[in-house]
């Protein structure tokens, strides 16, 4: 395995983590995965700064029941020990106003 397929598969893993702290609905399991200069864009707006994200995502995990969160197809344009840039698509299923819903979308991270 080479060093850059070695570096993937440890970022493969830190968002294998995000996903499944996303799926526990435990806000206190997501929030050390997310950088305090982070910036989050949802449906509903941008979010800046780690205490913004957290409100955020708390509301989600109230609005969205059940909700089931997937990361697909990652791909590493820019992946060195001091820079990474990772995208990646998403979707989400779950209960939303009494009703089953789904959706999807594009991320990026670095």
């Amino acid at each position: 395995m080479t060093d850059r397929e070695s570096l993937e598969a440890e970022l493969a893993s830190f968002l294998g983590e995000y996903e499944r702290a996303n799926n526990s609905h435990d806000i206190s399991r997501v929030v050390p995965l997310i950088a305090e200069e982070a910036t989050y864009w949802f449906s509903d707006g941008s979010f800046r700064r780690v205490e913004e994200i957290r409100s955020a995502i708390e509301r989600t995990f109230a609005t969205i029941l059940d909700e089931v969160y997937e990361v697909r197809d990652l791909e590493w344009p820019v992946a060195t020990v001091d820079v990474t840039v990772c995208r990646y698509r998403f979707a989400w299923t779950g209960v939303v106003g009494g009703k089953p819903r789904s959706g999807q979308g594009r991320a990026r991270t670095s």
